[in-house]
């Protein structure tokens, strides 16, 4: 999951350069792999988010719209 979600950023990067005309060396804009994944989980396509939690090895619960670990 963790290639994959690297594989995203580095499409991203590449938009933002090519389209919106972002300087490659722009550190503001770096993005954290565990932001991204908190992204996917709150804002992400359910086939997403299925992804994702398949590929976690903790065990994560989900209650009252809070994620703790067991």
């Amino acid at each position: 999951m963790r290639e994959k979600i690297e594989v995203e950023i580095a499409r991203y990067n590449k938009f933002r350069m090519g389209v919106l005309g972002a300087k490659k060396k722009d550190h503001a804009t770096t993005i954290d792999i565990r932001i991204y994944a908190k992204y996917l989980l709150k804002d992400g396509t359910i086939t997403e988010k299925r992804e994702l939690w398949s590929c976690l090895k903790s065990d994560l619960v989900l209650m009252d719209r809070k994620i703790t670990r067991r």
